[in-house]
């Protein structure tokens, strides 16, 4: 047998192809010609991931965006490959999966980044199946590359955490939101019309009901909620007011929308909308599990309820004991007064 000893000149050449095999390629999801919040962040993880692995990121958008797509060049992205085609303004996980597929194939991306929001969450399990990719739902911190592929993520209703070993040649992500904070800098992406072939749809959107209120619950880094200490829906103006004064998103607890005091859009909680504000504020809600469930990923949870013992203020960073109609309209009030000091 012969035996092949390699220069330090190839040796080094290999050791460099090896740290370079892998690109990453980001989603960026858009709602009505706007990018999603989330999709910043994304972006963001996604240009340190390629940092890590000594690559570029770039990013994939689909439908017509309203927006300079080559301005996401400052999140740090530098090519995106544009889809435009109108059909594509509205999800069909489907045909997003398959066209998402062409352009991993065409851009050879090894590493596939969503947001872990309502249109990643429908995506990126198909695109796992599609591509023979292992997947990381809900992952909360950067890769850690040292020693393979290993992706931190929330397991038992962000009770806990699990670190996951991706050793699939593609690899997908999907962010939870707020999990990573956006970067912005400088610099333009280039935008490159990627030629599709879009399957026809197999699912028919009849109508929308679009979510009210000014902030989106999922992209809302700012959620005031309610339960049914508020004692009904004629009291909720303290709550409006409240949410308005911050800017906030507004949410409330399972039996507040059962009870119709508040659309279903507007439920936080393991059965409902699981949210990752910087800052929850709890009113007259007593905390059961299922409630936490979908709000212990919030940076600062502020409870504020008449009973001592409610097991709210077990899992909050800072709790008011009082009365609501008390409490609520002098936070407000002072929170305005606040404002007006600064501007």
């Amino acid at each position: 047998m012969k035996k092949l000893k390699l220069s330090d000149e190839n040796s080094s050449h290999l050791n460099l192809k090896s740290k370079i095999i892998m690109s990453v390629l980001v989603f960026i999801d858009q709602s009505e010609g706007h990018v999603k919040k989330g999709s910043l962040e994304a972006l963001s993880y996604g240009a340190k991931v390629a940092s890590q692995l000594g690559t570029t990121v770039e990013g994939v958008v689909l439908g017509v965006l309203n927006e300079d797509i080559g301005a996401l060049g400052k999140y740090g992205v530098k090519k995106i490959y544009h889809v435009k085609n109108e059909t594509l303004n509205a999800l069909d996980a489907q045909v997003f999966t398959n066209v998402i597929a062409q352009v991993v194939e065409a851009s050879g991306a090894n590493v596939i980044i969503f947001s872990n929001n309502v249109d990643g969450k429908a995506i990126a399990p198909r695109l796992s199946v599609k591509l023979k990719a292992g997947l990381v739902a809900g992952a909360v911190g950067l890769p850690d590359t040292t020693n393979g592929f290993v992706v931190k993520k929330n397991v038992f209703s962000g009770k806990a955490f699990a670190n996951i070993s991706v050793k699939t040649d593609k690899k997908i992500i999907s962010l939870n939101p707020n999990a990573y904070k956006i970067v912005a800098g400088e610099g333009t992406a280039d935008v490159v019309p990627f030629n599709a072939t879009i399957p026809a749809g197999k699912v028919k959107v009849i109508s929308t009901n679009k979510a009210r209120g000014e902030v989106p619950l999922t992209e809302a880094e700012i959620v005031v909620s309610a339960g049914r200490g508020l004692k009904g829906p004629e009291n909720w103006g303290i709550v409006e007011d409240l949410a308005k004064s911050l800017h906030a998103a507004l949410a409330c607890s399972r039996p507040v929308a059962d009870s119709h005091w508040r659309p279903h859009n507007e439920h936080v909680g393991q059965t409902g909308i699981a949210i990752a504000p910087n800052l929850y504020i709890a009113i007259g809600i007593s905390g059961a599990i299922q409630h936490l469930a979908g709000v212990n990923r919030s940076k600062v949870i502020v409870v504020i309820n008449k009973d001592p013992e409610a097991p709210f203020f077990k899992a909050a960073d800072y709790g008011i004991v009082g009365d609501a109609f008390e409490v609520v309209p002098k936070m407000t009030e002072a929170i305005k007064k606040i404002k007006s000091q600064i501007l």
